[in-house]
């Protein structure tokens, strides 16, 4: 559905390098980054706001990279809304249908369809600056989708919203996505975001696509300490592989040895990557097939409120509910064991 090939753009003192991406027709794909990553002036350059300085965009087979943005089919939803304060919210929803000079008959009920679906019939004689931020989005998100485009680029649409509104309009977004067979390209830095949208992810990082995958994949799997860093992989441990016992890698981390899943050979440096949410914390070592079971000392308990971010001594950053936490009694210098599966650790040479 949407190619890019080789896309760059010099901005400024920022540069989009070589982007190459494929998304599917209708696939709400997910570009998640840091700010200053690059994410927004992707979006502007598949929406044709300005020319790529080299590199091409096709859509369903046809290149329009120099194609006027009214003629891409494109809907476009900003960050911060950009609704027209003057218009009212049905005058606002309206107005890329009024450009296309429909009977004023065909306007309205196509207007009045979408603004009920999108539950802001109610508001169509406000004004944009007497609506709350999730009203003002819900309008933006009309305005958008009532020219029936066959894409939808959403620019960090979310960022701006209290945390409920942030969670009734994710699920209303993925719902209208597939109500209509938009392809949708998110661009955000929220990684909650990614995880419950998206169907496929790509991390972009100053101005480049460093990895893209199933959104599993890229969280449990990042292709280097940078990306797993940002992905919230907190666990980054340096070892060398020490021996292979069938498709089983034993990694020497100095003070402890780990199990993991890993096609590289006895002798290597690594890095082992484990998501902290992979690691279960107890007091007795667990009968489970988990390969890896290590005692440890807990040396930091931080609460975040519906979770606790636990420290060990060996290293290890794991992450347990409150109430797990507070029924196992977890506290300061407490002996725990720390289990996990070897397909649970991700092996990336040094």
């Amino acid at each position: 559905m949407i190619e890019i090939k080789d896309l760059h753009k010099d901005w400024r003192e920022f540069s989009l390098k070589d982007i190459n991406l494929e998304v599917e027709k209708g696939e709400y794909f997910v570009v998640l980054g840091p700010t200053g990553a690059g994410k927004t002036l992707l979006l502007e350059l598949i929406a044709g706001f300005y020319p790529p300085d080299k590199g091409e965009i096709w859509i369903d087979g046809n290149e329009i990279t120099r194609l006027p943005p009214e003629k891409r089919k494109i809907g476009f939803v900003y960050q911060d809304y950009w609704l027209f304060p003057h218009m009212t919210v049905e005058e606002n929803v309206s107005f890329g249908l009024r450009l296309k000079n429909l009977s004023r008959k065909d306007i309205k009920e196509r207007t009045e369809e979408i603004m009920d679906l999108l539950g802001i019939l109610h508001l169509s004689r406000r004004y944009p600056d007497t609506l709350s931020g999730g009203e003002q989005q819900r309008v933006a998100i009309a305005r958008a989708i009532v020219i029936e485009p066959e894409i939808l680029l959403l620019d960090e649409p979310l960022s701006a919203l209290d945390a409920r509104m942030r969670d009734r309009l994710r699920d209303e977004l993925k719902q209208i996505s597939r109500k209509f067979g938009m392809t949708v390209i998110h661009v955000t830095h929220d990684q909650t975001e990614a995880m419950v949208l998206g169907d496929r992810v790509g991390v972009m990082m100053r101005g480049e696509i460093v990895q893209v995958g199933k959104v599993r994949e890229v969280f449990t799997k990042p292709r280097d300490e940078e990306v797993a860093a940002f992905l919230g992989v907190e666990n980054v441990l340096e070892g060398v592989i020490k021996e292979k016992v069938g498709e089983l890698s034993i990694i020497d981390l100095g003070d402890i040895n780990i199990s993991a899943v890993s096609g590289i050979r006895a002798g290597e440096r690594v890095n082992a990557f484990i998501r902290p949410e992979e690691i279960t914390l107890s007091k007795v070592p667990l009968e489970t097939s988990a390969r890896n079971n290590i005692k440890a000392t807990i040396r930091r308990v931080m609460n975040l409120g519906p979770v606790v971010r636990i420290e060990l001594d060996v290293g290890l950053v794991a992450v347990t509910t409150r109430q797990s936490a507070e029924e196992l009694g977890l506290d300061l210098d407490e002996k725990v064991y720390a289990s996990f599966k070897a397909t649970a650790v991700h092996v990336v040479r040094r």
